[in-house]
């Protein structure tokens, strides 16, 4: 793939020519008679996908086979249905215009669908870890990805770069671990994400996170390539092709100028709105992320998810096993959690927040309530708080930011900082 640097003036979005001759310039004759597949993410991320697979399939009309995998990570599988919609096209479409190309959920928890292509053994997992391994962390962690990803020439990862909790910036080689990965890299990534803790991870581009999955994914002999979007609104404002490493390092700078938002001092409250899209609370969490770091010691986010009803498709069991919980609280009883995939223990801590333990008591050091269809009963089992959505008018968080009190549409994609 060819490199190539495209970048609205700030204020202003790429237009859909512009994003349509930068992608010709670097996909085209580039594929010729080769099996690509490109790594797309689902729902819960906002692309303009419909009109960037559209202008993949023709740019890359040449290639001998043209596949699109979404890398779900634990998400939920899409149906045929929503695979349609995710990408923009209708069912007669899918079985005439773009019948030559597959459009496949990747299958986290099926052995059979996945290829072990090698192992951190524990002196390389506490080197990547540095300061912040821990006893949890496993001694060994088998290397599985997608093997169907392994049957083409080559890889083209297609998603935006956000901000993220668990690597610092999403994007890049996370759609490869824990995109199209199995349960070890996936719980291995999350819970040395929680170690080093939300605060300290969202919004840096080197982590310890970002070096483990860098590391796996060159254990990967297949070519890969990158499409790296600063997605603003439902349109992009950056566009960065290339190699996997130089492109998405070009997309995080940009991405740190457009999705932190500075604020002048911490708020007190603030009124995160989760947007549709995040349709369970193991997405919908991201409306708490995006806020810690700018919320005082003492104060509290309300996420207000009228729509949402459903902690998780995947890990709902386990999650209501152990509830929501900051970290100290996992690891000063490790044993009785021990059996708990990680991944959901590293959810866990990250929705709830920072804070310390003592004498047995947690004092996080913020409170979350939970505004949603989710009743106040399984709240408190789960050691959330609650608020009914009906109760809540907009109107009255707005325009309150001098009082310490914010409100924040679709939450879960801008950073918020303080100065």
């Amino acid at each position: 793939m060819r490199t190539s640097r495209l970048v609205a003036p700030h204020g202003q979005l790429l237009a859909q020519d512009e994003i349509t001759a930068t992608l010709t310039h670097a996909l085209e004759n580039q594929y010729t008679n080769q099996r690509v597949l490109v790594l797309i993410p689902d729902h819960t991320r906002s692309l303009p996908l419909p009109f960037l697979f559209r202008t993949l399939a023709n740019i890359l009309s040449d290639a001998a086979r043209l596949d699109f995998m979404v890398a779900l990570g634990t998400h939920p599988p899409l149906s045929e249905e929503n695979l349609n919609r995710l990408v923009g096209i209708s069912a007669e479409e899918r079985t005439t215009v773009y019948n030559h190309i597959s459009l496949m959920n990747h299958a986290w928890d099926d052995p059979s669908a996945l290829v072990n292509i090698g192992t951190f053994e524990k002196d390389q997992i506490k080197a990547i870890a540095g300061d912040h391994w821990h006893p949890s962390m496993p001694a060994h962690i088998d290397i599985r990805l997608n093997k169907a990803a392994l049957q083409y020439d080559h890889i083209i990862i297609l998603g935006p770069t956000f901000p993220h909790e668990v690597v610092g910036f999403s994007g890049g080689a996370k759609y490869i671990f824990p995109g199209i990965s199995g349960a070890e890299m996936i719980n291995a990534t999350h819970w040395l994400g929680a170690l080093h803790g939300v605060v300290g991870t969202i919004g840096v581009k080197s982590t310890p996170i970002r070096a483990m999955i860098d590391a796996a994914t060159e254990k990967v002999n297949t070519p890969i390539s990158l499409i790296a979007l600063v997605v603003e609104g439902d349109a992009l404002s950056g566009l960065f092709t290339g190699d996997r490493l130089s492109a998405w390092s070009a997309a995080v700078d940009h991405s740190a100028q457009r999705h932190i938002r500075w604020l002048d001092r911490p708020m007190q409250k603030v009124l995160s709105h989760a947007p549709a899209m995040y349709d369970e609370l193991w997405t919908g969490a991201k409306a708490m992320y995006k806020l810690e770091p700018a919320i005082a010691v003492g104060g509290e986010v309300i996420i207000y998810a009228p729509h949402l009803d459903t902690i998780s498709h995947a890990h709902g069991k386990y999650i209501r096993e152990v509830g929501y919980h900051i970290l100290p609280y996992f690891l000063a009883d490790w044993d009785r959690f021990k059996h708990i995939p990680l991944g959901v223990l590293a959810h866990s801590t990250h929705l709830r927040g920072s804070g310390v333990l003592e004498n047995g008591v947690e004092k996080p050091n913020v409170q979350v309530r939970l505004a949603s269809r989710i009743p106040a009963e399984e709240c408190a089992n789960l050691n959330l708080g609650y608020m009914d959505p009906a109760s809540i008018s907009i109107e009255e968080w707005q325009g309150r930011e001098a009082e310490g009190i914010m409100y924040v549409p679709k939450a879960g994609e801008i950073l918020y900082r303080t100065k």
